[in-house]
């Protein structure tokens, strides 16, 4: 069965094809919710989160967009919720604590893979924590899911001047961050970035 399919399927019910569809997606929606969480507690609950979403909104899904850039829609919006839980329980946490930093996810990488990281990996990851969520979810859709201008448009249920403006912003705070950090070198886009982002 094609993705059309079983989304026509799972939409009247059919669970067997939803979890195909499930089978086929999760993979990248656990990727672009860890993106954006930065642990992998919090990117498994919002991937969870995300499908089901997609399970309970199949019956009145139009299919305007493609099913993958719609479940990336609800995947970010279930992120952007998980970040929220997780950052009002680091500051309740604080209390406590004392000096429990609020900007810096729970998880962090296993030591194999902060060894496999370069020095630029980690400024971006941080300096991706430190934008607004909005510009955030942006970014990573944009770098991370490779999603086209056309495609976040729909997903987010925005014009295409709209996204093209919130990335432009988006790469100019990053590029602010990493320029204070004495990382800016290490982040610049490509020429074909930088000609979308003109047009």
């Amino acid at each position: 069965m094609t993705v059309e399919e079983l989304v026509r399927a799972a939409a009247k019910g059919n669970t067997l094809a939803f979890e195909e569809l499930v089978r086929l997606h999760e993979k990248k929606v656990y990727a672009l919710a860890l993106r954006m969480c930065g642990s992998s507690e919090d990117a498994a609950d919002a991937a969870q989160e995300a499908f089901l979403s997609a399970w309970r909104g199949l019956p009145s899904f139009r299919g305007e967009a493609g099913f993958s850039t719609w479940l990336y829609r609800l995947t970010s919006n279930a992120a952007i919720d998980q970040l929220r839980r997780s950052r009002r329980q680091r500051e309740e946490a604080s209390l406590d604590a004392g000096d429990l930093p609020l900007d810096v996810p729970d998880g962090q990488p296993g030591p194999q893979e902060a060894a496999e990281s370069t020095e630029l990996q980690k400024a971006v990851a941080d300096g991706l924590r430190q934008l607004s969520e909005d510009h955030r979810q942006i970014l990573l859709m944009r770098e991370y899911q490779e999603l086209s201008y056309d495609e976040i448009a729909q997903a987010l249920e925005v014009d295409l001047g709209t996204v093209k403006s919130r990335i432009s912003r988006a790469r100019r705070a990053l590029r602010k961050i990493l320029l204070e950090r004495g990382n800016l070198s290490g982040y610049l886009p490509s020429k074909q970035t930088e000609k979308e982002g003109r047009s």
